[in-house]
C-alpha cells in the first residue's frame, strides 16, 4: 500500500504566503495541498514557483477576493471548478481535481458575514448547492476528499468560547445544519475520526485577538472529509501549527490527513 498525504490551508493571499507555503512543501511533501483565499486573477498566479518545487498546480481566482488552488505531485487526469449548476458559478470557490486513486473537492465556503445579512442566506444556500453538487457528480461509494476552509465550527469543542460565539455566522445552528445536510451525504471528519473530543485542537487564530495563538483563541473551520471507505484508511490527521508562527503568517494554518490506498 501507498501512503497519500492530503493538506488544506487557507492562504489568506498566496502572493504573501509563498515565504512560507514553498519551504513548507519542500519539507513535507504532501501528495496533495489544497489552498483557499488565494486573492489572485490567474494571471499573477504564481505558477512557477509550484512548478520548481516540482508540483502541477491548478488554479482559479480574481484579484482580492476568494480564489482556490491544488497542487499536486502527480499530474491531474481532470480538472473543473465551479458548483456547475447554471446558477451563479463561484468557480473561485470550488476546484475538483482527479486523480487515478481519488478525487479531491476543494471549497472557501462563504463566511457569512452577518447573520440579518444576504451574505449569511448566501452560504446557507452555497451549503445546500454543494449538497446537490455531490448527489450529482458522485457517488458515496467512490473515494472522495473534500476539504478546505469550510467556515464552519461544527462542535463546541471547535471553538474556544462556545457560550459567547454562539450565533456568530460560523458557530450557529443554521450553519450546522446545512454543514451536517453536506456530510450527511457521505462523508466523515478524519480530524475528528483520530481525535475524537479533543479540545483546544484549532486552525484559524483571528489577527484582531491579541496574541490568540498564545492563548489558544482560535476555531477548528478548516477541514478534511473523506468517503466511508477511503475514511476507513486513514491513518492519521493533525493540525500543523508551524504556518502560523512564522513572520507575516496567514490567520489560518495546515491541516494535514495521511490515508493508506
Amino acid at each position: 500500500m501507498a501512503v497519500f498525504r492530503i493538506a488544506t490551508y487557507n492562504v489568506n493571499s498566496i502572493r504573501s504566503r509563498l515565504h512560507i507555503l514553498i519551504p513548507w512543501l519542500w519539507e513535507n511533501r504532501p501528495d496533495v495541498i489544497c489552498l483557499q483565499e488565494t486573492k489572485v486573477g490567474d494571471d499573477k498566479f504564481p505558477q512557477a514557483e509550484f512548478t520548481n518545487a516540482g508540483y502541477h498546480i491548478a488554479f482559479r481566482g480574481e484579484r482580492q477576493y476568494n480564489g482556490v488552488a491544488v497542487a499536486s505531485l502527480e499530474k491531474p487526469e481532470a480538472v473543473a471548478c465551479g458548483l456547475g449548476d447554471g446558477e451563479t458559478t463561484d468557480e473561485d470557490r470550488l476546484l475538483r481535481v482527479s486523480f487515478p486513486q481519488l478525487t479531491v473537492v476543494n471549497t472557501y465556503v462563504p463566511q457569512g458575514q452577518e447573520r440579518e445579512t444576504p451574505h449569511f442566506a448566501y452560504k446557507l444556500e452555497w451549503f445546500q448547492r454543494l449538497r446537490r453538487y455531490f448527489e450529482r457528480s458522485f457517488s458515496p461509494a467512490e473515494d472522495i476528499v473534500w476539504c478546505g476552509d469550510l467556515n464552519v465550527a461544527p462542535d463546541a469543542i471547535d471553538v474556544h468560547d462556545p457560550k459567547r460565539l454562539r450565533g456568530h455566522v460560523c458557530f450557529t445552528p443554521e450553519v450546522w445544519e446545512a454543514f451536517d445536510h453536506v456530510k450527511a451525504w457521505g462523508f466523515a471528519d478524519i480530524f475528528r475520526k483520530h481525535h475524537p473530543g479533543e479540545s483546544q485542537q484549532y486552525t484559524f487564530f483571528d489577527y484582531r485577538v491579541p496574541k490568540s495563538v498564545e492563548r489558544k483563541l482560535g476555531w477548528r473551520v478548516d477541514h478534511i472529509l473523506a468517503t466511508a471507505q477511503l475514511a476507513e484508511q486513514s491513518t492519521r490527521c493533525w493540525i500543523d501549527m508551524a504556518p502560523r508562527m512564522t513572520e507575516k503568517p496567514s490567520d489560518h494554518t495546515v491541516v494535514m490527513a495521511e490515508f493508506k490506498l
